[in-house]
């Protein structure tokens, strides 16, 4: 019989999961419109993918509910990354997110509404603010794993053009004799943040991942100076 209980339990918690996503869904493809391709509709489905992939392997300890909303919901206030006030982005989210569980989705727990609002206020690289839960350390790691990757590569390149800077320095691509900057050339990017992602994940399953997407990376990098200084 207990057995039985539980099973209805998880199988309920399923369908309000399965429930909610939806509902987010429409709400943000109905409600929310921006010009930024990496934070997509697209982008929030693959952040609550990673994160429930990180908590498998984390042994399933997190709360599907907080996931689940802050993966949705942790760029719903977009700021320019060459705004002056981007690092508070993620706090901004935060808040927005709170009040609008509250006002516009009755059937999520208003007592999960503050871990959801952590989560997403520490998830930001910018904004500094240490993770305090499991929650918003898998928030953080599955957010971090967008950067790498095929998709971290699109993106980086994407938000190059869009930010209108060069892709890479033709004579030294690996800034070998000279300072590196992100700012006019993409590839940059990979040195000075990317590749140094995996350190700073938050979960062991986190780190395993973004070692395994960062190779790509890296090989990408090389295949790349490889045809740019026609070596290949």
């Amino acid at each position: 019989m207990t057995m039985v209980l539980g099973l209805k339990k998880i199988y309920h918690c399923f369908m309000d999961i399965q429930a909610l996503e939806n509902a987010f869904a429409t709400y943000l493809r109905n409600n929310i419109h921006s010009d930024d391709g990496s934070h997509d509709l697209g982008h929030f489905r693959r952040v609550w993918h990673t994160c429930q992939r990180i908590d498998a392997s984390e042994g399933s300890r997190g709360d599907l509910y907080v996931l689940l909303a802050a993966s949705y919901f942790h760029d719903i206030v977009s700021v320019p990354k060459n705004h002056p006030d981007r690092s508070r982005a993620s706090v901004l989210s935060g808040e927005r997110t709170a009040s609008l569980l509250a006002s516009s989705f009755p059937m999520f727990p208003l007592d999960k509404i503050p871990f959801v609002r952590h989560a997403i206020e520490a998830h930001s690289f910018s904004a500094g603010i240490t993770p305090e839960t499991y929650e918003a350390r898998v928030l953080q790691d599955a957010d971090r794993m967008e950067a790498l990757g095929a998709i971290g590569i699109a993106r980086t390149f994407y938000t190059a053009g869009f930010m209108r800077s060069g892709m890479f320095h033709e004579e030294d691509p690996l800034g070998l004799s000279r300072p590196l900057d992100d700012a006019r050339f993409a590839l940059d990017h990979f040195a000075l943040k990317l590749l140094r992602l995996p350190e700073t994940m938050q979960t062991e399953a986190g780190r395993e991942m973004a070692r395994r997407k960062a190779e790509l990376l890296a090989g990408f990098r090389e295949q790349l100076v490889k045809e740019v200084l026609g070596e290949d």
